[in-house]
């Protein structure tokens, strides 16, 4: 249905996380709000999050959980919007929910439950949804003799898109991107978001998908395959951080949570150490194996630890001379030596799997230039960005959704 331009106090680009809630709490401070979706549903990501179940936020909440140039900068939307907020929402519309390790949220039976409690909030809020749009334009009207920082200023912005192939156009007086970025874009991640930012003068740093999977090009590759759906629990590390986690061998290379976490901190060429064993000082055991069990193989002590098979790839790497040989015929600096790999297989990932599959984009809108506590740009008053499209990367563990919900509602308060 179309609608006269004076009709709408805020447009909202994206109706994913961050402008949901930002239209919710916009529209609780009495604005008028549309939000507009490229996309033929809302919410596309909200509903694959989590395997279906939606991680919508983490127990433990901090700065630290958060990359960005500026590391200060999530900590003021963060204290505004908490976790608990959001929980309170959850529950009070009885939305079962349960606790999964490392304190994550998920919900118990689907990812549709904070969706549809969302969408609900919308409703109750009278908050215009249309889908299917493309943005053709957005123009900052130039204002005479008027404040900028006043709701009663006439509106600051045109806003042109095309709706079921045709062309309309509305005024307001504060657009909000809240655009995602560049991954998945099977579910709509687009480069729009930083189009529009370099529109308006804001710089943009580099971007590279982050929470991705790796792939290998060398003697790798085919010992994934082979390994392809075996998991265990290793701490990964590069470039001076650590997680312990789940470790998944896919037909591509590696993947799960551990892999994940760690590739939002590794760079191309650089070199990622797995810890096989990562509550057992590896080279210690097998020498003390040794003087216990001196018949037995290598590849049996370590089954008793690892997966058959991963033992079975190790030995061809690590000591296929001594396959048939028992510990006593290891010498202890074999076996030190082997120990050490455990503790500390060094592997080279060729890339990741990319945007196609990345959970998030790291990099993203210069905070510089944003407002930290209404994430208004400081330069153009009456234009937003919340979200992923902003230099703010979570770790895995709910921390992406609670930045978007932290994010879009600070915003909210001010539009």
């Amino acid at each position: 249905m179309s609608s006269s331009p004076s009709q709408y106090d805020v447009i909202i680009l994206g109706a994913g996380a961050s402008g949901l809630l930002c239209a919710i709490t916009a529209a609780k401070q009495g604005r008028r709000v549309l939000v507009l979706e490229r996309s033929n549903k809302i919410g596309k990501k909200i509903l694959m999050s989590g395997g279906g179940r939606c991680n919508f936020t983490n127990q433990f909440v901090e700065a630290d959980h958060f990359i960005s140039q500026n590391k200060h900068f999530s900590k003021a939307a963060l204290k505004r919007y908490t976790q608990w907020d959001f929980i309170e929402m959850v529950e009070r519309y009885d939305i079962d929910y349960e606790q999964r390790k490392h304190q994550q949220l998920f919900c118990l039976n689907s990812a549709k439950d904070i969706l549809n409690m969302l969408l609900e909030e919308c409703r109750l809020a009278n908050i215009n949804i249309k889908t299917q749009c493309e943005l053709e334009h957005i123009h900052a009207i130039e204002l005479k003799g008027h404040s900028n920082k006043d709701h009663d200023v006439p509106h600051r912005y045109q806003v042109q898109f095309s709706d079921d192939k045709t062309s309309q156009q509305h005024h307001c007086q504060s657009v909000v991107v809240a655009t995602g970025a560049l991954s998945i874009p099977s579910l709509g991640g687009s480069s729009l978001g930083y189009d529009i930012a370099q529109q308006f003068g804001l710089k943009v740093t580099p971007r590279r998908a982050g929470l991705v999977p790796f792939m290998f090009s060398d003697d790798m590759k085919p010992a994934c395959e082979r390994l392809s759906g075996l998991a265990l629990e290793v701490t990964a590390s590069c470039n001076k951080q650590s997680f312990t986690e789940n470790m998944l061998f896919t037909h591509r290379g590696l993947s799960g949570p551990v892999i994940l976490q760690i590739s939002n901190y590794w760079h191309p060429g650089d070199t990622v150490n797995i810890d096989l064993l990562p509550h057992k000082e590896a080279a210690a055991w097998l020498v003390e194996s040794k003087q216990q069990y001196p018949k037995n193989q290598l590849k049996t002590i370590l089954s008793h630890q690892l997966a058959k098979p991963l033992v079975n790839e190790l030995q061809t790497r690590w000591w296929p001379e001594k396959a048939q040989s028992p510990l006593a015929e290891f010498s202890d600096k074999q076996l030190t030596a082997i120990g050490n790999k455990l503790n500390q297989w060094a592997l080279k990932p060729s890339a990741t799997e990319g945007y196609r599959t990345a959970e998030v984009t790291l990099g993203g809108i210069d905070t510089d230039a944003i407002s930290s506590k209404t994430m208004e740009v400081k330069h153009q008053p009456g234009l937003y960005f919340i979200g992923e499209v902003l230099d703010v990367t979570g770790h895995l563990g709910g921390f992406n959704f609670q930045w978007a919900w932290s994010s879009g509602y600070s915003a909210g308060l001010f539009v």
